[in-house]
């Protein structure tokens, strides 16, 4: 008796619309940001979240962008195909998940999101060495 291989099923489309997270998977600031992100449930507002590891190059990015552009900012891709980056797609992340969603709400302040985008360009400057730094606590303990 011949068995057939089993056929793979079909991922099917999510019944409802997606916030794409495109993150580094190669930055160690950035894994541990993300694992505590996963690890909530987003609230319950007919949007789902997933996570794109961008670093990974059998991930598809989106039309109209390079790998290189989304590995050097924070993005996340609105179900309507909006692009959105920086403190703004921090906030709209944020806006989905329970105990983060106060942080959303600093948008409302006027020139808070000036405030925020300034502040993360500043962290854009010390990212190299505060991956280094990370990655340090990932390598496994010297003999």
């Amino acid at each position: 008796m011949t068995q057939t291989p089993a056929t793979p099923p079909t991922p099917t489309p999510p019944s409802e619309p997606t916030l794409t997270v495109l993150y580094d998977g190669a930055c160690p600031l950035c894994r541990r940001e993300i694992g505590v992100y996963r690890d909530l449930r987003p609230v319950d507002n007919g949007l789902s979240v997933c996570y794109a590891d961008i670093s990974d190059a059998s991930v598809p990015v989106p039309p109209g962008t390079t790998r290189a552009g989304l590995l050097a900012r924070f993005h996340v891709q609105h179900p309507d195909g909006r692009l959105l980056s920086g403190a703004e797609a921090f906030l709209m992340l944020w806006s989905q998940l329970p105990g983060w969603r106060w942080l959303a709400t600093l948008q409302r302040v006027p020139g808070a999101l000036w405030v925020m985008e300034r502040g993360y360009r500043g962290f854009l400057r010390w990212r190299p060495r505060l991956q280094r730094w990370a990655s340090r606590l990932d390598a496994p303990p010297r003999d």
